[in-house]
């Protein structure tokens, strides 16, 4: 890891302040991707909206020199929603019976990766959260498989797989407490 650049930790409670740089950054950060019809912008953008009005939806952006350059959000989930109901197989009672924050979404400029904003996002992100249990999902083939490999590296486990539209690939669902 690198050092890392001096930036700012912003967080938002609210989607109208920040949509437009979590779509720059987004657009930045799955460039290869966008050809895709799940990764276009489009559809990451009908995504923000909703998940923006959803309970909970909070968003950590890191700016350096007044621009955006990573970004994670999420919200709160509750028994029976449909993030577990797209679980596959059923996670247990001890994760779903209560309220976890599920990250939604997030990614970090290429310049600034492997320096720890990465973590420095996530982190502050769940410094505002009270839910005993954090939970994601990631693409297992996203980076040849580093991406998983980062978030195992930062204490999350696999509980399961979920597909969550017919354009998304399989993703594989993990979970670790919030502290």
């Amino acid at each position: 890891m690198t050092t890392a650049p001096a930036i700012e930790l912003r967080t938002f409670t609210t989607l109208d302040t920040v949509r437009g740089d979590l779509l720059d950054v987004y657009a930045d950060v799955r460039a290869p991707l966008l050809r895709l019809p799940n990764y276009a912008v489009t559809a990451f953008g009908e995504r923000l909206d909703r998940h923006g009005i959803e309970p909970g939806f909070v968003a950590t952006l890191a700016y350096a020199d007044g621009h955006p350059v990573g970004f994670a959000y999420g919200n709160t989930i509750k028994q029976g929603d449909r993030y577990w109901q797209r679980t596959s197989p059923t996670p247990p009672e001890k994760y779903t019976g209560r309220p976890a924050v599920a990250l939604k979404e997030g990614g970090v400029r290429l310049p600034w990766r492997k320096t720890g904003t990465a973590r420095r996002i996530h982190d502050a992100l769940l410094a505002t959260r009270d839910e005993p249990y954090v939970t994601l999902m990631v693409n297992p083939a996203a980076g040849d498989g580093r991406v998983h490999a980062l978030y195992k590296s930062w204490g999350y486990e696999d509980i399961g797989q979920s597909q969550p539209s017919p354009a998304s690939p399989v993703l594989t669902v993990m979970i670790r407490a919030s502290r």
